[in-house]
């Protein structure tokens, strides 16, 4: 069996690569049960990733508990934590991205105006209200911008991306970054033109042909 901590490393370190979680900001998990506990493999706080060993890689439990003589589970844990309680979320990737961030920045969703968007689920990606960064507040506004989404933007903060292993995360993560990065370029150049509801509704159900195969 792989070792989920290992993976972990190896898709934070993708995304410092990519541009995705400069220096050591963001936070990369994977759902995991220990001993019968369900829980999950979470990124350290305030250690490089390039230097990361599995040993340093802490498990937290659905309860918020971790061994406190070991590496601290990144501040974040909360938010991974209640994201796990959707049994579709299998791995989280939070990141600090450019082009996601600044969109945060100005507390700004995004708009349908690329067919994309329905890749996460919705006809918009919501941006969560803000809170302080490692509070349950900021958990709860993101479990609500999430609502029938894989991804949210955090106000003043970044993003947040789920997905079934975290490669898949790292995958999402990057395809939302490029999204905020093309709806950044289209508003410099002008008013994006925006596609209707009849049309994102046929693009949410071709994404759902993909998906179960049938596309």
């Amino acid at each position: 069996m792989p070792d989920l901590r290992a993976e972990i490393i190896r898709v934070a370190q993708a995304a410092v690569s990519c541009g995705l979680m400069p220096g050591v900001s963001g936070n990369v998990s994977c759902r995991a049960d220990k001993d019968g506990t369900p829980g999950f493999y979470i990124t350290p706080s305030g250690m490089a990733y390039e230097r990361l060993m599995p040993d340093d890689i802490p498990w937290v439990s659905i309860a918020g508990e971790w061994d406190a003589e070991g590496p601290r589970p990144s501040s974040e844990w909360r938010l991974h934590r209640d994201l796990y309680a959707r049994p579709d979320a299998g791995a989280v990737l939070h990141a600090h991205s450019p082009y996601a961030t600044a969109l945060a920045c100005l507390n700004r969703a995004i708009p349908p105006f690329h067919y994309m968007i329905a890749r996460f689920g919705g006809d918009t990606i919501r941006c969560a209200p803000y809170a302080p960064f490692g509070t349950q507040a900021l958990s709860e506004h993101a479990m609500t911008a999430l609502q029938n989404r894989s991804a949210c933007l955090l106000a003043n903060h970044g993003m947040v991306v789920y997905a079934p292993n975290p490669a898949a995360a790292l995958a999402l993560g990057q395809e939302l970054e490029t999204l905020c990065q093309h709806y950044a370029l289209a508003c410099q150049i002008g008013e994006p033109a925006l596609l209707g509801a009849e049309e994102m509704a046929d693009a949410l159900l071709r994404f759902k042909d993909y998906a179960t195969g049938k596309g």
